[in-house]
């Protein structure tokens, strides 16, 4: 019986093969969708899923107030993992993690001498491949981190350095420790699925700077992960009671620090002040971090996946559409047949079997054609998406289920309405040539129905994609506060010692050199950040308000490099004492309320209680991506030594013409006074479109969707179209006999479809502007959603539409009158 069905199935493929070939090109690409989408959202979901027991690991955030400055990051004080441990049983261990910044790695070996300059090195707790379980190849997780001078490396740094993964007890130079570091351990290679990135590991006592602030509850620089007990971990309740005692906790532990600083306590938090420490599941930290800062930690956004989840059900959905309008559509070809079926005996039962077997080999098809399309597609998908799939992970078992469950579910969604339509039909007045279009106009509907869902979907997706492409191209070209072009970073120049100054003297007199400066940081990388108060004076008594302000050490020359606008007072100047100046940008003077902030002080209530001058006022800068606001921060001189970061940068602005001879100058300038440190240096534009990478793989995924999401809503028009065509020979044969002229024939033919289209516009676009306005709300800074974009989303879908319907219409309208009066 099921032979007979597939035998009929094919032949009616193959007798129908433009509507055939339609339906299964629009499933294969709904397939191919969802395959897509479901690769990329198992592998984000699957980010520190190798972890052991990562449903008891959490990260402890910090989320803060100061004066009017709010935070939320992934870092936490020395003692947060210590206090925690000590004072909540449910808390079975911790780990923390610190970044000691860009090191100079070095291996000497006879002849043999390797120098690069590594960013990924974490310096952990002793326990941290016990709490974090990254998988050793070599060595022993508990004892490889128990030495100072240990080493563990990922198989990648070793076959750099060594070239083979057998270096166990081999030695390593860096600059975080004067003594070699000797090599205990060897990671395995985990791939990207982690939200932690690093390369190397050393124990955390290294550190100088970790030891000095071990006692710090202001010294927000380390990461720290704890351990719940299992029977904590799996109650989501007992973890909320544990963290509400957090703050009490924290006001007895952070008291002291605060009162270091010039900070009481109590008085921090009765001026609105808070402290607190709050718990996210490892699993969390990847994709729910949206908001809390983290250097460290490698943060996708949940509202992409729940993004691309919708567009593929929207696609498999906009091909099963196409399949009931068409497969309804032929509903009068199919009526001789079902009516013959019928008066020999065929049930109601045996007819929609065979229509859903027909659907199942369509589906089947389609799916072997939507693998084709995967593979062929894989690597330009892995470009777009920053993954690295491979054409076989298509065909493990998950896979190949989700294949089969698709194929069952198109069959009964696409298949069941159509067959049960056409089992439907009574025989007698089929045969008699009527009653098959008594329920006509309701299937009429219906099919119109679909065709404005379908056009309804596409237009929407493409003004969301335009949106994203606006917001990104706002993004790129927006005022910063600052010029970004032809701007070098060079890093690593606190390894030139004392002969720092000299290099950017050399650098500045190069005539290719607008100018050059010197920073203990600068744009996309971290900052500085700590407590001041504005000093009340006679002219402005009334201003006491605490204020965290970011800041970076810098030269005279920081604001010209960088063509910073000096809006009030002046910049740094070498003819002047600035050693305690300071520059505020407008968001500090504004926080802080002065009317006229030059000549005013703020002090820093810890130390020595300097106090700083305020002598210019510069333009608000963007120091991140435009994500974040703009936040209260300061540029202090470098003579001053108010902290030190242990890093320094030297900016260069370079004239515009070739970039490329000006950097091999420097280079050697560069070897001039550091054989051993590698010459590195990145262009500070390309630092910027960085921070919007996922942005722009959204924008880049989210087009693709969208171009295939319009292609199968043009297959089925189309597909409709040559329906209407054939159904209306006769009547197109006469109207041109009787002088109607192409243009009125391709009129009649189109005019009803694109009156469809016209209301999947009104009815797409406050879908796509509420969409978008959630979309845009990640943003501190982005455009306004404009009516305009919505006119060129619609004239678009329009366009589109009549293009697909001019195609069979015009073919339609100058066919020969005589030969379509001969039909039937």
């Amino acid at each position: 019986m099921f032979k007979n069905y597939f035998t009929i199935a094919y032949r009616h493929l193959l007798r129908n093969k433009v509507f055939s070939l339609i339906s299964i090109a629009g499933l294969a690409i709904g397939f191919a969708c969802v395959m897509w989408i479901s690769l990329y959202t198992k592998n984000e979901l699957a980010y520190d899923g190798f972890i052991q027991d990562a449903n008891r690991v959490y990260r402890v955030n910090m989320e803060g107030k100061m004066g009017d400055s709010e935070f939320n990051a992934g870092y936490t004080p020395p003692p947060a993992g210590d206090a925690l441990l000590n004072n909540f049983p449910e808390v079975e261990s911790y780990t923390r993690i610190y970044r000691p910044g860009n090191q100079l790695i070095r291996y000497s070996s006879g002849d043999t001498y390797k120098a690069f300059t590594e960013s990924g090195m974490f310096a952990v707790d002793a326990n941290f491949l016990q709490v974090l379980t990254y998988p050793l190849k070599q060595g022993n997780a508990a004892t490889c981190l128990l030495q100072p001078n240990s080493i563990v490396i990922t198989e990648a740094i070793a076959k750099k350095y060594f070239g083979n993964t057998d270096v166990i007890g081999k030695l390593l130079m860096t600059d975080v420790s004067k003594n070699p570091l000797k090599v205990t351990g060897v990671l395995k290679d985990v791939g990207p699925q982690s939200s932690l990135k690093f390369d190397m590991l050393i124990p955390v006592q290294n550190c100088g700077e970790v030891k000095y602030f071990s006692w710090s509850w202001v010294w927000l620089n380390m990461a720290t992960y704890v351990k719940l007990k299992p029977v904590v971990a799996a109650n989501p309740d007992v973890v909320k009671n544990m963290e509400a005692k957090f703050p009490a906790m924290v006001k007895v532990q952070a008291a002291t620090a605060f009162n270091r600083i010039g900070q009481h306590y109590e008085a921090f938090l009765k001026k609105g002040g808070r402290w607190n420490l709050h718990l996210q599941a490892l699993r969390d930290v990847h994709l729910r971090s949206a908001g809390i800062t983290s250097a460290i930690t490698n943060q996708g956004d949940i509202k992409n996946l729940y993004i691309f989840a919708a567009v593929g059900l929207f696609v498999i959905t906009l091909a099963c559409v196409n399949f009931i309008n068409l497969s309804t559509a032929q509903a009068a070809k199919r009526a001789k047949e079902i009516g013959v079926r019928k008066v020999v005996g065929s049930g109601k039962k045996a007819l929609v079997q065979q229509f859903l077997t027909e659907t199942f080999l369509f589906g089947l098809v389609s799916m072997a054609l939507g693998l084709v399309l995967i593979i062929a597609i894989i690597p330009l998908f892995n470009q777009l998406s920053g993954k690295n799939f491979q054409p076989q992970m298509m065909f493990n078992s998950f896979y190949l289920a989700l294949m089969v469950a698709l194929i069952g579910v198109v069959t009964f969604l696409a298949g069941g309405y159509p067959a049960f339509y056409l089992a439907s039909f009574k025989p007698v007045s089929v045969l008699k040539g009527a009653g098959l279009y008594k329920t006509g106009m309701g299937v009429l509907n219906i099919r119109n129905g679909l065709v404005v869902f379908q056009f309804t979907v596409s237009t929407a997706l493409m003004v969301c994609t335009l949106v994203v492409y606006l917001q990104l191209h706002y993004i790129q070209n927006r005022d910063l506060g600052f010029n970004k072009e032809n701007v070098v970073v060079l890093p690593n120049a606190e390894k030139l010692g004392q002969s720092e100054e000299t290099f950017r003297q050399e650098l500045a007199a190069m005539p290719q050199v607008k100018a050059a400066s010197i920073s203990t940081s600068i744009f996309t990388k971290s900052s500085f950040g700590d407590f001041y108060v504005p000093v009340a004076n006679q002219t402005e008594p009334h201003v006491a308000k605490d204020i965290t302000l970011n800041s970076y050490l810098v030269d005279q020359d920081f604001t010209a490099a960088l063509n910073l606008k000096v809006l009030k007072g002046r910049s740094f100047n070498k003819n002047f004492n600035d050693s305690l100046s300071v520059v505020l940008n407008e968001a500090a003077v504004k926080q802080i309320g002065w009317k006229n902030p030059i000549g005013q002080y703020i002090r820093y209530p810890g130390g020595k209680y300097e106090a700083y001058k305020v002598v210019g006022v510069v333009k608000d800068f963007n120091l991140e991506s435009l994500h974040d606001i703009i936040t209260p921060f300061a540029l202090f001189n470098q003579s001053s030594k108010s902290y030190d970061t242990h890093t320094s940068f030297v900016i260069v602005k370079l004239k515009a013409g070739n970039p490329a001879a000006t950097l091999r100058q420097i280079a050697t300038k560069w070897k001039n006074y550091n054989a051993v440190e590698p010459f590195d240096y990145t262009f500070l534009n390309n630092d910027l479109n960085a921070l919007y990478i996922t942005d722009q793989r959204t924008g880049n995924l989210l087009t693709i969707f969208t171009s295939l999401s319009i292609f199968v809503a043009c297959l089925g028009l189309l597909g409709l179209v040559v329906y209407t065509a054939e159904r209306r020979t006769k009547e197109i044969g006469i109207r041109k006999v009787l002088g109607a002229s192409v243009a009125q024939i391709t009129l009649l033919l189109s005019k009803d479809f694109v009156q469809l289209v016209l209301l999947a516009i009104l009815i797409a676009s406050p879908i796509a502007w509420y969409a978008m306005h959630q979309w845009l709300q990640n943003f501190a800074y982005h455009i306004a959603i404009s009516w305009w974009i919505f006119a060129v989303g619609g004239m678009l879908a329009i366009v589109i539409a009549c293009v697909t319907l001019s195609f069979q219409s015009v073919k339609a309208a100058t066919a020969n009158p005589v030969k379509n009066l001969k039909t039937e």
